[in-house]
């Protein structure tokens, strides 16, 4: 019986960790990376995001081995790579414009790694069958690169860069390029191969909703620092700072502290709350549009739940949902998200009214303002 080559699955012992400390990248007296210390497990989906100019695509081309950092230290497993040349980290390259020969057909661009470590010929095609399989081209390994859509390139750079069985696989935005179905289908698609192959995944993006939807853990980054760690709901239901709240999803942050009087705002309904937390901080209080409801006169007595007044500046209809937003008597704005099928059953919502905003006490998060820009 012929024996099949497949493609290493979900299989934390071939992956490799990454140790990222003190990490720094200058240029002149620019700070691209500013003392960065991460460590990715084996197997996991990390994603690095932020704004352009961050450094989350410096923080990636120093793991790949493109930029070599001013200072410290990336270990592939207990081996330190700073001094290691790309071709010999066994990373797997996924670029933003992917990057493909559009000289050589399918086939020919996926069998180009294999080419280059010298395996046999018997080999690549069975490795280059099996990764055209996982990607879901087994039908167009003859096509030239210019007869294929935006999402068959993808799928291309894809099993390019996992066809050597790389133990670390690195993407910066590949899927920028591509219009919004596709992007969200593509992001599916990304999640159920990681699964599937288990090989320890740093991805590099701007989009919040991608890394939402795709990631273990998300690494915050910003001017060359990393804001905040931590998996897709912590990242998004306790931000650590104001700039995590603003950056990822729609916030409305509210200050607890009057600047003249020095009087907390609310301090009635959150002292519990600031009990818990080091109350000789100044802190301020971030409020996510959906977690908040439009309630009438006689729901607004719950001792669980935190009750807004304000008048409504503008009604935004958004399909499946609308946004409201709402000026509070202290002049402070808040933004709510609701399901217009629910306005339309219980509330009709009209500019310049006044209305009631609930917020369960379960949603209440504090930010400290010193953290704030």
């Amino acid at each position: 019986m012929k024996k099949t080559t497949r493609l290493a699955t979900n299989d934390n012992q071939f992956s490799l960790p990454i140790k990222i400390k003190d990490l720094t990248k200058t240029y002149d007296d620019v700070f691209a990376l500013n003392r960065v210390s991460l460590d990715v497990e084996a197997g996991e989906f990390l994603t690095l995001l932020g704004p352009s100019g961050s450094g989350k695509t410096t923080l990636l081309m120093a793991i790949a081995g493109f930029s070599r950092p001013t200072a410290g230290s990336i270990c592939f497993g207990e081996k330190e790579m700073v001094l290691t040349p790309p071709h010999r980290r066994e990373v797997g390259m996924v670029f933003q414009n992917y990057a493909l020969f559009p000289h050589m057909s399918v086939f020919e661009n996926v069998a180009f790694p294999l080419k280059l470590r010298k395996v046999n010929s018997v080999e690549i095609s069975e490795r280059v069958y099996e990764a055209l399989k996982t990607v879901q081209l087994s039908d167009f390994s003859e096509r030239r690169i210019d007869q294929l859509s935006g999402g068959q390139k993808q799928r291309v750079a894809l099993a390019r860069a996992f066809v050597f069985r790389p133990r670390i696989l690195l993407m910066d935005e590949p899927l920028s390029a591509l219009d919004k179905k596709l992007r969200d289908q593509m992001q599916i698609e990304l999640k159920q191969l990681h699964r599937k192959l288990g090989v320890t995944t740093v991805y590099v993006t701007h989009d919040q909703r991608e890394a939402l939807t795709m990631s273990d853990r998300i690494a915050v980054i910003n001017d060359g620092k990393i804001s905040q760690l931590g998996t897709p709901k912590q990242i998004y239901n306790h931000p650590a700072n104001r700039f995590v709240a603003d950056f990822i999803g729609e916030s409305s942050v509210l200050p607890l502290v009057c600047q003249n009087s020095n009087m907390l705002y609310f301090m009635d309904q959150l002292v519990a709350k600031l009990k818990a937390a080091e109350t000789q901080k100044l802190w301020s209080l971030v409020i996510r549009p959906e977690m908040l409801s439009i309630v009438s006169e006689n729901e607004i007595n719950s001792p669980d739940c935190l009750i807004f007044c304000g008048i409504v500046l503008e009604y935004i209809y958004q399909g499946e949902t609308a946004l409201v937003i709402v000026k509070l008597e202290n002049g402070s704005m808040l933004s709510v998200r609701v399901s217009t099928s629910l306005l339309q059953q219980k509330h009709q919502v009209k500019i310049s009214e006044t209305i009631s905003l609930n917020l369960d006490r379960q949603f209440v998060t504090l930010i400290p303002q010193e953290l704030e820009k």
